[in-house]
């Protein structure tokens, strides 16, 4: 199969961590007779610095023009004083809203071998966690009306929480369908005895269950959401929320599996076009220092696999070779627990890559 790709490093540890990816990529490529062509471009910080733009034209090109994206971290304090829409954010949104990528979805599985990394108690961690977050992506708070202006109170900010009806439909499509092929239980979270628009949601949320009666639907304030993650996680199977509360919920569940560097993610809209990223951001203060967990963004390339190509042997090939790294006992230092893992120091990225690289064959 040809794979053409677009890879977009971004800032701070983004091009250290998408480096061990790549190579992961390369491996299983030549290993499974595919032809790779990677095609290099910026977005983020370092595409403000080179072309005074957060999501430059050619970018967006080069994206649609491939079967989908590799994308690292974007973001930094460096540029924390331009105005909104000058940052690197936008360049995310920018992406999102080009591509028309409005599902995201967010894996949230504690690994065996990691329990010890687990800030839960070790009654609660041993139940087990495997939740798949499904946001939606480009409707909500994130996208809607914002301004500021002068007032008798000083400065006001204003940002519109707005969904349509037929946003909601097809986020939650996609939900139940990811819920029939796992344990047919979803968990709608929303604020809909305060929001108006968690009311629509809701509403429409269940005239799509119709469509699932297989799936068991429960919904779920957001508020109690984030504190049944931490009291009981285990009762999660598939959570449907809006874009900002599943900015936050995944969040949430990363900690609980035992990092942040561990979760990959995939955005996707109406095709198999995707674009695939760790959930983590660009972690300035430990770029350039060989301390990055590499592991989310090596497991957003299986999702790459499975996703975009439906090629389930070389995503699982990359899954089986992190579990069998993590069960060996290595750890990058934001897994590490001291006094508890095999190994005497955390490893580094680099080493965490190849280690990974090696068990492919």
């Amino acid at each position: 199969m040809d794979l053409n790709i677009a890879v977009i490093k971004g800032d701070g540890i983004g091009p250290e961590i998408v480096d061990e990816a790549v190579l992961v990529l390369k491996k299983i490529a030549e290993m499974y007779s595919h032809k790779l062509s990677l095609e290099e471009a910026h977005a983020g910080g370092i595409a403000i610095d080179m072309f005074n733009d957060p999501l430059p034209k050619e970018t967006i090109d080069v994206c649609k023009k491939s079967d989908c994206v590799l994308l690292g971290a974007i973001g930094g304090p460096k540029w924390d004083n331009l105005a909104t829409g000058s940052r690197p954010e936008k360049a995310i949104l920018g992406l999102r809203s080009e591509l028309g990528l409005f599902t995201n979805l967010r894996p949230a599985q504690l690994h065996d071998s990691l329990i010890d990394a687990c800030v839960l108690r070790p009654d609660i961690a041993k139940k087990g966690i495997d939740i798949m977050v499904v946001r939606e992506l480009t409707g909500g708070i994130y996208f809607g009306e914002r301004g500021r202006k002068q007032t008798d109170m000083g400065e006001t900010a204003w940002d519109v929480e707005q969904y349509s009806e037929f946003e909601v439909r097809r986020i939650a499509k996609v939900a139940f369908e990811t819920a029939m092929k796992r344990r047919k239980n979803l968990t709608s979270v929303d604020k809909s005895n305060v929001l108006e628009s968690s009311r629509l949601w809701r509403s429409v949320v269940n005239e799509v269950s119709k469509e699932y009666p297989d799936v068991d639907l429960t919904h779920m304030y957001v508020d109690n959401a984030s504190m049944q993650l931490i009291k009981d996680p285990s009762q999660f199977d598939v959570i449907l929320t809006t874009n900002m509360f599943g900015d936050i919920l995944s969040d949430e569940a990363s900690q609980i599996t035992g990092s942040i560097g561990m979760l990959p993610s995939a955005s996707f809209g109406d095709t198999k076009f995707g674009m695939y990223e760790p959930i983590h951001g660009s972690a300035p203060d430990i770029s350039g220092l060989n301390i990055a967990n590499p592991i989310a963004t090596i497991l957003s390339v299986a999702m790459l696999f499975k996703y975009t190509y439906g090629l389930t042997a070389e995503a699982e090939a990359i899954e089986n070779a992190v579990t069998t790294i993590l069960n060996e006992g290595h750890r990058t230092a934001d897994i590490y627990t001291p006094g508890v893992d095999v190994s005497d120091k955390p490893i580094g990225t680099k080493e965490m890559g190849k280690l990974i690289l090696d068990k492919l064959g």
